[in-house]
């Protein structure tokens, strides 16, 4: 259809051309005294044509000629970049293979290269990156090798680089990368001067916030830690279980760093609901609190909640969890006068009518009932459990209580015979 369009315009202007040249008896005369020159219409249109392609080609001779040194220029700049993405590939691969001292000098390769283009007054467009890059990658390779000196002299480089305009989106990963070598040089505190450099959108990135934490816990920051867990939790970057274990281990530690009752109650202020919801840290809190001479009835008010889980749901505590729960509400009660709770009382005594056969919930009514000095009711239900008690500790502190009743009682016998027991734990 083209060609079809094509012939039928070509023989348009052949027509036209014959209807106006054929007949056409025009006369074109040029004066230039003395002479005088007579061309018929025709030829004057065919040499005006004529010199104006003439002058065109000439133009176009003259415009090649006179490019030829910024083609060869613009030629060596491309060589130069084919040269420089050809090492700096190079370097890529040696550094994801292993060949760290052949990456770094491929990387160095790039940079000279790129130099030694500025010399000759070539300016590539991305130069400052490829700079910033290409010391990264050669700051990398001496980092693997342990070569520190080589390492942060690149690397000083790259962050100059980074500072340029054109290479600012590389400069997130320059202090990135700065932050990393320094945990793993155990230095947490610069680690930590790298990441608050960041802006506020690369500061909360996930691989950001990995290294904070990982900076967090060498510094010994626990809150700034936990504070950071919670984010990659809420980022997705931990599965739901493993934010869990690491909120309960770190809780744990902040409780644990704290060295009297107020630090406590203030560690345990700054955890969230769910963590204080968690047995071990509840357990450990109240533990804390009680060795420190801390108010019992706060201790047991940071129990309630997994005792209340545990009511409901007998299975949600492991026994190894129940049993803890019992020594530490056990050490609460061990005390006199304002420290017991009729409303505890109540709680241990309706939990334990409700599982008549849990042999740690007769155990700690048992002795919650021997501190209120209700002699007959505590030797009784320490009695049942022993035929449930399966924990050693437990059963050694079950004839220990009823070795004390017996003392109470002026049982000399018994009270030697519940010793001799204790005794075989």
């Amino acid at each position: 259809m083209r060609a079809a369009l094509w012939l039928t315009g070509l023989f348009a202007i052949a027509v036209a051309s014959a209807l106006f040249a054929g007949d056409n008896s025009g006369t074109v005369t040029l004066f230039w005294p003395p002479h005088r020159v007579d061309l018929s219409l025709n030829l004057f249109l065919l040499l005006l044509a004529g010199g104006f392609l003439t002058l065109h080609l000439a133009m176009r001779a003259l415009s090649a000629l006179m490019s030829i040194p910024q083609q060869a220029r613009r030629w060596r700049l491309l060589q130069s970049e084919r040269a420089m993405q050809t090492a700096l590939l190079e370097s890529l691969s040696h550094m994801v293979s292993g060949r760290f001292i052949r990456a770094r000098k491929a990387a160095e390769l790039v940079i000279s290269l790129e130099d030694g283009a500025q010399r000759r007054g070539e300016r590539l467009g991305n130069g400052a990156r490829l700079r910033t890059l290409s010391h990264l990658l050669a700051a990398e390779s001496a980092h693997a090798l342990q070569d520190r000196n080589v390492r942060d002299d690149h690397f000083q480089k790259a962050l100059a680089e980074s500072a340029n305009r054109e290479a600012q989106e590389a400069r997130d990963g320059v202090q990135l990368r700065g932050a990393r070598w320094a945990l793993d040089d155990r230095d947490a505190a610069k680690a930590m001067q790298w990441l608050d450099q960041l802006p506020q959108g690369a500061a909360r990135r996930t691989l950001a916030l990995r290294m904070r934490f990982k900076a967090a816990r060498q510094a010994g920051q626990l809150l700034l830690a936990l504070e950071t867990a919670r984010l990659l939790t809420k980022h997705r970057a931990f599965s739901p279980g493993t934010g869990k274990s690491l909120a309960r281990g770190l809780a744990i530690e902040l409780i644990q760093s704290a060295h009297d009752s107020v630090q406590i109650q203030r560690a345990w202020e700054s955890l969230d609901a769910v963590e204080q919801r968690i047995p071990e840290v509840a357990f450990e809190a109240a533990e804390r609190l009680l060795t420190h001479g801390g108010n019992v009835a706060i201790s047991r008010q940071w129990l309630l909640p997994v005792w209340e889980s545990m009511v409901q749901n007998f299975d949600a505590l492991t026994l190894t969890q129940r049993v803890r729960l019992a020594r530490v509400l056990e050490r609460g009660f061990a005390g006199t006068g304002d420290e017991l709770d009729t409303a505890w009382l109540s709680r241990i005594e309706a939990a334990q009518l409700g599982n008549p056969r849990d042999a740690v919930l007769q155990y700690l009514a048992g002795v919650v009932c021997m501190r209120l000095r209700l002699w007959g009711k505590a030797q009784q239900l320490l009695k049942q459990s022993l035929s449930l008690l399966h924990e050693s500790e437990l059963r050694r502190d079950t004839w220990l209580a009823l070795a004390q009743m017996a003392e109470q009682r002026q049982d000399a016998q018994a009270a030697a015979d519940a010793y001799r027991e204790a005794a075989k734990r």
